[in-house]
């Protein structure tokens, strides 16, 4: 073994043959027993009655394929208007909370802004201690958004843990940067817009799929807060449909089989994540990587 094989980490050295085979066979293992329930939910939505009740209620490879539980679910309805729900409320709550965060991130980057320490100190308080579900509920309550799309978006517009990441992120950006705008006539605004958010693209997504995430599958809140069922988002429906196992009403001569219709508005609730992934895993990536970097 060389001097320089000798000094190096043991994570860049190569790996033998028997380490390669038991690192393949857990990367199998573990890619099975994700994609292999979710190939169970997809064939089973696509399935009829009589398939589903061979395979004793789920499909593992549909035989004769039925699209009729996705005609049923989009074709207008509870489900339908439930996933227009979510895209807006998703759209909406991702867009304020991404730029509340990012200003209030700047703001508590610059030190020597105003009550930068008093400020900061609440933000880190709130991750240690959470008001809790009544006390959530009274403020909600007391500020009359009860049964408001609002009440989904502004009690959770900004999540701490993403200030901080945010904000220590912006501390890294080199003061050299800010000043030579700030000799050239830039406001703070502007600097923001100009030289911090540019430099902050791949962050900035990360916060935002967090954000989007967190938004597209929350149900204890419009559980909590809406009671009329025309405003459920699709993970209320989804909750309701398919855990508490109620009914839903079909129209149609033969209506769908009820477990095709559950796991179809399953996969409704899961594709939009999956596509919207590969667009953010670039910016994903080195947002994590950068992250780890300058932590």
């Amino acid at each position: 073994m060389s001097r320089y094989s000798a000094n190096r980490p043991a994570w860049m050295e190569k790996s033998s043959l028997l380490a390669r085979t038991v690192k393949c066979t857990v990367l199998a293992a573990l890619l099975v027993a994700v994609v292999f329930p979710f190939l169970v939910v997809v064939s089973t939505s696509v399935s009829s009655q009589e398939a589903i009740s061979r395979a004793g209620g789920m499909v593992v490879l549909p035989t004769d394929l039925s699209f009729a539980a996705y005609t049923e679910i989009l074709g207008g309805g509870v489900v339908s208007r439930a996933v227009v729900i979510s895209i807006v409320i998703t759209a909406v709550g991702t867009l304020l909370s991404v730029s509340c965060t990012v200003l209030a991130a700047y703001g508590l980057s610059r030190r020597d802004s105003f009550g930068h320490g008093p400020l900061l100190a609440i933000v880190l308080l709130t991750l240690l201690f959470t008001p809790g579900i009544i006390p959530s509920y009274l403020v909600v309550k007391e500020l009359g958004m009860l049964d408001s799309y609002w009440a989904l978006i502004l009690p959770t517009a900004i999540n701490a843990f993403n200030l901080v990441i945010l904000r220590n992120f912006f501390l890294e950006i080199p003061a050299e940067l800010r000043e030579a705008a700030r000799i050239d006539g830039a406001g703070e605004f502007m600097i923001l817009r100009r030289v911090v958010l540019p430099l902050s693209k791949a962050i900035v997504a990360v916060i935002a799929m967090f954000y989007g995430v967190a938004y597209w599958n929350s149900f204890f809140s419009a559980m909590l807060y809406m009671t009329t069922e025309s405003k459920w988002p699709l993970q209320l429906v989804l909750r309701v449909f398919v855990l508490e196992g109620q009914d839903m009403a079909v129209s149609g001569e033969a209506p769908p089989p009820q477990q095709a219709l559950q796991m179809a508005i399953v996969v409704v609730a899961i594709v939009p994540v999956l596509i919207a992934f590969p667009f953010v895993q670039r910016h994903f990536t080195k947002g994590v990587i950068t992250g780890a970097i300058k932590g």
